[in-house]
């Protein structure tokens, strides 16, 4: 198999390395997105249990992954990451020898207007990985203005949160807030913004990982995964942006059943984040589960 079609994995050849595929090791990819680790897990001989919550990554992966594989060297689980522990043992799993997660947004869901990821693109504001819970719709059109605030402030590191909160509430009042273009152009005329970028970025990440939990679900995943973990097996977590990677560096270096292997985060080097420009902010961080006690 070749790397996937379009979906370009970041980090690839340093995620799989820290991963040690060993043949016939059973690895878990608890963020399967494009297939891009899952399907490098299986060239190096590895079988991978895949999770998503988003079922159209589900269905690619079952059309391109799962055709002319033996079977149980690919299964597929629609759910959040968060899961990991309770629906490995509904499996019958109780170990596995590594856990991958890539926690970045696929390129699937930037690039799909009708996701409500991009700012960039006119398109329902959404933003669920999967199909459970609040859409960001309405979370700007129904909370409260210091609410508002507070997530853009603390989820998005937004330094003009407030303004942004109030431009918000001002806007809701007169209409409800639709779409991705509309928000971005309030954030827009809230902040001010002439430089490059686009002065909406903070914004939708703060709404989207307060949609979706994601600092929950992560907290939830790095106690999982060292639970499901086998003596030596390899926990390897890609990050992108300091919210996630500062959680991700205190539990390796806090967790006393782990072996930190990065004593710094990997990041991509020059070439590939010129060619992936979505890459520049990752950081790999890797630990390997300690041996059991005597």
């Amino acid at each position: 198999m070749d790397k996937p079609l379009s979906h370009i994995s970041v980090l690839y050849d340093e995620a799989l390395n820290y991963l040690n595929v060993k043949p016939g090791g059973l690895y878990v990819d608890a963020t399967l997105g494009g297939g891009g680790h899952t399907q490098g897990i299986l060239q190096r001989g590895g079988r991978v249990v895949g999770f998503d919550q988003d079922p159209a990554a589900i269905e690619r992966a079952r059309n391109l992954l799962l055709p002319g594989l033996s079977l149980g060297q690919l299964t597929l689980v629609e759910a959040n990451f968060r899961d990991l522990q309770p629906k490995l043992h509904a499996l019958g799993i109780e170990r596995v020898d590594g856990v991958l997660a890539d926690l970045g947004v696929s390129s699937f869901h930037f690039d799909d207007p009708e996701r409500g990821f991009s700012y960039r693109l006119e398109g329902p504001l959404d933003m669920r990985m999967g199909k459970e819970g609040q859409t960001a719709a309405e979370v700007v059109n129904e909370l409260e203005v210091e609410e508002l605030a507070r997530i853009l402030r603390e989820l998005g590191e937004e330094p003009k949160a407030w303004r942004i909160a109030r431009f918000i509430e001002e806007a809701r009042e007169r209409k409800p807030i639709e779409t991705t273009t509309e928000l971005a152009e309030i954030v827009r005329r809230a902040t001010g913004f002439r430089g490059a970028g686009h002065p909406a970025r903070k914004t939708f990440q703060a709404l989207r990982i307060y949609v979706n939990d994601e600092l929950g679900a992560l907290r939830e995943l790095l106690e999982a995964a060292v639970n499901v973990l086998a003596p030596q097996g390899r926990l390897v977590v890609i990050s992108f942006h300091s919210l996630e990677d500062r959680i991700v560096k205190h539990f390796l270096k806090n967790e006393p059943r782990l072996r930190v292997l990065t004593k710094k985060p990997l990041e991509p080097g020059e070439e590939e984040a010129r060619e992936n420009p979505r890459a520049r902010s990752a950081k790999l961080r890797a630990a390997e589960r300690l041996r059991e006690a005597a």
